[in-house]
This record gives C-alpha cells, structure tokens and sequence, in this order.
C-alpha cells in the first residue's frame, strides 16, 4: 500500500489560456503541461471560484504536483464566474454540464494530450465530476469526488431527511456574493466592465430557486446520479470525511455502482485530505496519483488490487469548536456494505438496555385505553435545543472559525436520553445506526433528531453521529401511533471502556434544522423501541499501513496582509425569551502580485418560543484591489416568517473605484409546507 510514485520532479509554469465553446463564450483556465514533447493525460478541475486569484494559490499546489509527475493539469473557470465570459445563475445546471462534455472533447483532441481525462473536484467541483461522468463523455475515464453527493434533496447541503438546512442558506447568501464578482482586466482587457455589468444584470438570488422547491422534485433529480447509478460507466475515486455533511454519500457510492472504485473516509471536513482538517492529513496527491496512472495512462500501480474502502475509525472524540487533530486508526473494508451484526439496545426507563423487554400482553395495543401513561413519553423540546451542534458541515467555507460541535450536554439537558451502564469493554461500530420505534404526534408534521454520543467520565458529552428528520404524518388520524425506522449517519468509531453511550432525542435543532410551522410534540412509545448499533464486521482490518505525510508542489508566490478572524457567540435575551447565534468572520487578506483581495462575513440566527420566530441574517462582502481598481461587492439575506409564509428578502450592491455601479432588491414569498411531503 505505500506510494510508489516517484519523488517530486521540477514543477512547469502554468499559462493562461481561452477556450472558446460553440456557442461563443469563452472560458478562462490556467494549464499546467508537463516538459516534453510525450503525449500526456490531462486531470482537470472544474469549478467558478476563480482560478486566476481566489483559488490560484491551492491550485498551484495541487495542479503543480501532477504536472511534476508528467500528467498535464487544467483549471478551468465555469461560464460567467471567473474571467469567463457568459452567465453563471445556478449550481449543476444543463448548460454547465454540456459546457464540460464540449471541452472535454476540446482536450482530448489537443497534440499534446493522449486522449484520456480524469475529472477531481471537491464540493461543486465533487459534484460536476459525478455528473459529467454520468454524461459519459467518450475521453473521461476516471473521476475523483471529494465531499460531494449522489442525491441532491436527501443528502446535499439544502435538506436533511426532508428538514431545511441553515447550512444551505448560508451557502445560498455565499453563491449569491459571488455571482457578482467581476472579470479582471489585467486578464480581459478593456471589455471587462460591460461584461461585468451583463453579469450583475443577469443575477438572481439562487435561496430563491431552492425555496421553491421544497420537495423532492425534478429540480432536485436533476444532478442526482442515484436516479440511475449505471448512468455512470468510468472508474470512481469517491473521498471525504466523517466530520464533513457528506460521508454518507460514499457508502451509497460504494454500494450502488458497477464501475471499478474506490472509496476513503477520514476524519476531516470539506477540504482535500492533503489539508486535512481535523488531521491527520495524508499524501492524498499521490494516491491521487496512483489513481491517475491506473485509469489515465494504464498502468498497473496496485491501487485496485487493496481493499475498496479505506475509513478513518474514531476514538476519544473531544466537543471542541475548533479541533485540529482527532484520535483514531485507520482501518479497510473489502467492500460495500459489510455483513454485520448489529448490537442491539432496548428503550427503557431513562436507559439503553441490552435486554429486550418482555411482551406486550395480547390485549393491549398502542392506541387501546389498556396502554397505561408510563409506557409513552412527549418529546417536546425547547427551540433552541441544537446551539452546541456547530454547522452540518463545517468549515466548508474554508478558513477556521469554531465551527464545530461543542460540549453535547446543554444540548442532552434539553433532550430525552438514553444511556447504557459503564462500558467495562470497547464498543465498535462500522456502519449505520438505526432507530425502529413506534411514535405519534397530532400535528401534519413533526421533527425528530437522534443524537449518538459518547459520556466520558467527567460527563463531557461528544456527538459521534446523528440524523435529523422531518416527518409527514401517514394516513392515520392524529395521535395514532405508527413505526418508523431512522437512520443516523454512517459512522467508524470506538467507544472508550469507561464510558457511556447516549442516544438524545429531541424535536428541534436550532439553527442547523430551520424551524417551520405546523411542528410539535411526538410522543414516543419505547416498549418495543430498538435502537441497532452497526457492530464492526470481522471483514473490516486495521490498514496494512498508514498513509505517508501530505505533499504538493510549492505554493504559487503570494502574501498573507492579515490573517482570519472569526467568532460565534451565543446570546439569550432573559426578557424576549429569543436565543441568538451570531458569527463573524474577517477573511485572510491575500495578495498575488498586485492584487489583493479578502471578504468578510456577518450571520445571525434569532429563536424565540416559536418556529413562527426564527430568522435569519446574512451580510457578506468580498473585495479586489489593485493600484487604480478597486472593486467591493456586498449581499444582505434575510429570510424569517410572517403570517405562515416565508419570506426571502436579499439586496446586493456592486461599487467599482468607491461608486455605485449597481444595486438591486429581491422580496420573495414562499408558502409553509404544512401538509407538504419530503419523498
């Protein structure tokens, strides 16, 4: 398993170049060509974050290193972002899609390529390389998906088990900053400034489109390569990590292809594991590499002949918002899913019990006059039950704020728990826990959170996973009981001896899970509750070997003027009852010859006694200077409720040199989904 890669060789320049497509736009992308005259396979990045400045610098370390190690490399700025020229009004569209399948075809047919491509992206870039290999363009033989996933309603940053995600406004607010941005004349020349207005003329505010569709629709189905897995016919490299929102998506990968793959899990978030954060990081470029060599220039390296899955198995987890290492090993699976025994708790009395209850007598049922009050319980939460969650995905906005999850016990206070004994021995899991119990609630809708923790000693509680669901009422009249089975995120992790394990159920989970009307209380029924812990399979081995120490290719030349400053604070105003959640960021200031460039960023998350009371607030401004151009741009998102319908106000601003160059209002309103199903 180690790298057999050879060391790092002379890294070539980088050159601009325009790609034009057929329909006249023209792409910005910086190529990164290996020395010689060899015909070579080309990697290629394709995302609209701006390779000529914001991205430049990672990009050089990571492009740089496979062009060193003779494949040529390409960045490439989707239409209307970046120095590209056209419109950008959305994530996955069609149109995106069928601009990479044309340049792809563009590379393949150039003299310096061999006619092979693989596609690598993390989050958008993740996600586009899963899409265009389900358009199975003939050059594109391999892929590798980082933090990424293959159903865009029921896993990606917009809604989790049906219920809206904050995370998903954020990033909203963020896409909508950048849509903005302008082309740079340094790289267009005098045109830029009515290309840069076509471009704010032609902005939407992309919270708007998803707000509409607050169900599984064809919005959502398109972009989803699990509407048919074998959509995708080329090898699959598929990574992220259990901290980040989209581990899930691995396993799901794993499982449903029928291509050669491979999958690995670390404990990171959104960030390529050669930066892994929480570490350890790893020599990610050169299984990267390895990949590469396979698939692009057909090389047997070995890599397919190891175990499909590499995962990352946890330990000693600390509830620390700003952890930068975690405690584990790394460990290997065949494939998947493995056959594994579950572990089996039963719901009683406060506790996580192994033994199963005894029968319910013949006579009774939930809903017969003989169920007595004490075999049922109210989960019925505060609002702000959730402040200690941190984000679902932290950090994927780059820099390191305390994004992640705090001490679980003010939390765990305002939820219903279940805790086993002492452990006198470890306990590991590999797989996805699950809760199958009988529940009812009066309203058309109800939330239910589950939370798996890890009780040290000192009663430090740490989530090690959870789900969060959303749940429509079936065709039963209110206060009927019905089963239900759900699922908590996959996981890899080993409980300490010494310590207990916690399940926490709660029916909100503020601010991660917005609040909506027509939620309340559920009540529970434990007799007959089982809640299954995936025990590790006997297949799944410790790794032969860890992986080496990260590398990449020297960073482009560039100067840090000011570093990141970030904080999140949790307010409670005694007389309103409202719990607020403010985050603030200064992004580092960064300077690549004679332009620099830094944003900052301002959130609020206001609760009162209501989910008729939550509200949301965002302002976010980015900035680009150079002698004689300075460009400042600035959004300002608010969505809160009124008389039962959301209502999505955004504004953004665009000056050029200190004046006003453009300024524009939204208001949008969105009907609550009291009777709406998830699908």
């Amino acid at each position: 398993m180690s790298d057999t890669i050879e060391p790092l060789l002379a890294v070539p320049a980088y050159r601009q170049i325009v790609i034009p497509l057929s329909d006249g736009v023209r792409l910005a992308a910086r190529l990164w060509l290996p020395d010689g005259d060899t015909r070579v396979p080309l990697v290629l990045e394709w995302i609209p974050y701006r390779q000529s400045d914001n991205t430049a610098v990672g990009d050089s370390m990571i492009h740089g290193f496979f062009a060193a190690h003779g494949m040529a490399a390409m960045r490439i700025d989707l239409r209307g972002s970046g120095n590209s020229t056209g419109l950008l009004q959305d994530e996955y569209l069609a149109r995106e899609q069928d601009d990479a399948v044309e340049v792809i075809a563009w590379i393949a047919a150039q003299p310096w390529c061999n006619g092979n491509v693989g596609m690598i992206g993390i989050s958008w870039g993740g996600f586009a390389a899963l899409q265009i290999a389900a358009r199975r363009p003939p050059a594109l033989k391999a892929i590798i998906t980082c933090c990424s996933t293959d159903d865009r309603y029921a896993d990606d940053v917009h809604f989790m088990g049906g219920a809206l995600l904050t995370d998903g406004l954020q990033w909203g607010s963020g896409l909508f900053t950048q849509l903005g941005r302008p082309l740079d004349p340094a790289h267009v020349g005098e045109g830029w400034r009515d290309l840069w207005l076509q471009r704010l003329e032609g902005m939407e505010p992309p919270l708007g489109r998803w707000l509409a569709h607050m169900e599984r629709d064809d919005f959502w189905r398109h972009g989803s390569v699990c509407e048919n897995y074998d959509d995708i016919q080329c090898a699959v490299y598929a990574v992220g990590g259990w901290t980040d929102g989209y581990s899930d998506a691995i396993l799901r990968l794993m499982a449903n292809l029928n291509v050669p793959r491979k999958g690995l899990i670390g404990p990171w978030t959104h960030i390529y594991p050669n930066w892994g954060t929480p570490g350890p990081a790893i020599d990610f470029l050169g299984v990267c590499q390895r990949f590469w060599r396979q698939w692009l220039l057909g090389e047997e390296t070995g890599i397919m002949d190891e175990p499909m899955l590499d995962l990352w198995q946890g330990e000693h987890l600390r509830s620390e918002p700003s952890s930068l290492t975690l405690d584990g090993q790394w460990i290997t699976a065949p494939g998947w899913p493995v056959a594994s025994p579950s572990r089996d708790f039963y719901l009683a009395d406060g506790r996580l019990s192994d033994l199963p209850p005894p029968p319910v007598p013949a006579s009774a049922s939930m809903n017969a006059p003989t169920h007595t009050p004490t075999s049922s319980l109210v989960i019925d939460t505060p609002m702000h039950c959730g402040l200690m969650a941190g984000e679902w995905c932290p950090l994927d906005g780059g820099g390191n704020a305390p994004e992640f999850q705090d001490d679980q016990r003010q939390d765990d206070g305002l939820s219903v728990c279940f805790d086993t004994p002492v452990l006198n021995e470890p306990l590991i899991l590999c797989g996805k826990a699950g809760l199958e119990v009988d529940i009812a609630f009066d309203t058309p809708s109800a939330m239910v959170i589950l939370r798996l923790n890890e009780v040290a000693a000192d009663g430090r509680s740490a989530r090690i996973t959870f789900g969060i669901h959303r749940l429509v009422r079936p065709d039963v009249p209110a206060g009927q009981a019905f089963r239900v089975v759900l699922p908590l995120k996959g996981v890899a992790y080993r409980f300490s001896p010494g310590c207990r394990v916690r399940l926490a159920l709660s029916t909100t989970y503020w601010p991660m899970a917005w609040a909506e009307p027509g939620q309340g209380p559920v009540t529970l029924f434990p007799h007959g509750a089982v809640f299954r812990l995936p025990s590790r399979a006997p297949d799944v081995l410790d790794r032969a070997g860890p992986f080496g120490a990260a590398r990449s290719a020297p960073a482009l030349d560039h100067d840090i003027l000011a570093r990141e400053v970030t904080s999140r604070q949790v307010q409670w105003d005694a007389a309103s009852g409202t719990h607020r959640l403010t985050m603030d960021a200064k992004r580092q200031q960064t300077r690549i010859g004679e332009l620099s460039f830094d944003g900052e960023g301002h959130e609020s998350y206001d609760i009162g006694a209501t989910p008729e009371s939550a509200r949301w607030e965002a302002v976010r401004m980015q900035r680009y200077t150079r002698p004689g151009w300075h460009i400042e741009l600035r959004s300002e998102t608010t969505l809160a409720w009124k008389d039962s319908a959301l209502i999505l106000t955004s504004r953004y601003e665009a000056r050029e040199n200190q004046q006003v160059v453009f300024e524009r209002r939204w208001e949008q309103q969105f009907a609550a989904r009291i009777n709406g199903k998830n699908t």
